[in-house]
């Protein structure tokens, strides 16, 4: 009898290694200030993203396995991750996405220069009669 490959999923609450380490990053840098994790940022389907600054449309994706031929590589996740970020994009949302190589004061000089950036226009928007 052949063996089935049973599908491993990543529930909620629970969190990768990856996603701990930048979320000491995030800490220690002081950008957890309005930040939530796991997000469910569109209103109809169930996307989740894995950081997000809500107010500002702001959102850090950790793209863990791609080494080890994980979701995020493969033919079919790979175009369901484009999905969920074009349709992101659609509803305003900034992604950025973070291999784990990313995961180091690059992506907190990229998600600094972005908060910075869409605060300065939300402020401006604000501001407008």
């Amino acid at each position: 009898m052949a063996k089935r490959k049973t599908k491993i999923h990543r529930g909620l609450g629970k969190k990768s290694a990856l996603e701990e380490k930048a979320h000491l990053i995030l800490l220690a840098d002081g950008l957890a200030i309005g930040m939530q994790r796991e997000y469910k940022f569109h209103p109809t389907r169930k996307w989740r993203f894995d950081f997000a600054w809500p107010k500002l449309k702001v959102a850090l994706e950790i793209e863990g396995g791609i080494w080890a031929k994980g979701r995020h590589v493969n033919p079919q996740g790979f175009i369901l991750d484009c999905e969920k970020y074009n349709e992101a994009s659609s509803l305003g949302w900034v992604v950025l996405r973070c291999p784990p190589s990313f995961i180091s004061s690059k992506m907190v000089t990229w998600l600094k220069d972005v908060i910075q950036r869409r605060s300065c226009v939300r402020d401006s928007d604000e501001r407008t009669p």
